[in-house]
């Protein structure tokens, strides 16, 4: 059975944000929650390849944070072999490329990102290159579309080539379109119009593959509604991170069915207080 065959997405995810999902929120999350799947900020193939003398900075995490998934991006397929190789020796769960970022630095001069969603060829080439060099799952998480490349019929081929090209069988759909010349990124996040249904045609149209929810989510309540609907899995961002006790103390028991850990707020912040 390859990785492939055997992975399964994770029901809750806390979504790659830069800036923000480093060594320190994670640490916290995990405190709260022993289920959910905490992701890397996104680092760049070519910043692991530069740093490789130096990549305990970028990539270490404590044993305590697994299941973990380590994002990059990138538009050199010859970097990107090389960064994967190099994040193998910190064992991830799972490494992501990300094909949804919208910032003028990654989409812009850096060239990928949301715009890969452009050159699906490429995209499925370099998921080939990275499950080459690794042994964990790969994953992509990219938008509904790019600019006036936006039909439903244009996301249906970007994931129906990206697949066939790579082992890729499990899609982070971000429900909104990125908008890449005259918005933010935070205005990217919340003006393009949200699309839940090219997300659950998604499902219909290709039922071999996985596809995770992301995208206007914003309480643990959503989140098991959007599974209850069908979603392979669920992916929260900044809602988790300004409300991390109101969202990750309910996920464990809400959408894993768990027992409460018991853990009490003031405990948390005891053991924040103790680690600093």
């Amino acid at each position: 059975m390859t990785v492939s065959e055997a992975y399964s997405p994770p029901l809750f995810s806390i979504a790659p944000m830069m800036g923000w999902t480093d060594n320190h929120y994670r640490t916290l999350a995990r405190l709260i929650t022993k289920h959910a799947w905490l992701y890397t900020e996104m680092l760049a193939a070519e910043t692991i390849v530069y740093q490789e003398d130096n990549l305990d900075s970028f990539l270490a995490f404590s044993p305590d944070q697994h299941p973990i998934v380590l994002q990059i991006g990138g538009r050199n397929l010859e970097n990107l072999a090389k960064a994967t190789r190099l994040a193998n020796a910190y064992a991830y769960d799972e490494i992501n490329f990300n094909c949804g970022c919208p910032s003028p630095k990654v989409s812009g001069r850096g060239c990928f990102g949301a715009l890969l969603m452009l050159d699906p060829k490429f995209v499925g080439e370099a998921m080939s290159v990275i499950a080459a060099n690794t042994n964990a799952a790969v994953t992509v998480k990219c938008r509904i579309g790019v600019d006036d490349h936006d039909s439903y019929n244009e996301l249906c081929d970007f994931i129906h080539i990206v697949s066939s090209l790579s082992p890729t069988k499990h899609f982070i759909i971000h429900s909104r379109k990125a908008l890449l010349s005259g918005l933010s990124p935070s205005d990217n996040r919340r003006i393009p119009p949200l699309k839940y249904e090219f997300f659950f045609a998604l499902l219909r149209d290709f039922p071999d593959l996985k596809f995770t929810i992301n995208g206007g989510i914003n309480s643990v309540v959503e989140a098991d509604a959007a599974l209850r609907s069908g979603a392979h899995g669920v992916m929260l961002g900044r809602a988790v991170y300004y409300n991390p006790w109101h969202i990750l103390g309910h996920v464990d028991t809400v959408v894993y069915g768990s027992p409460s850990s018991g853990i009490t707020r003031r405990q948390v912040l005891r053991k924040i207080d103790f680690l600093k």
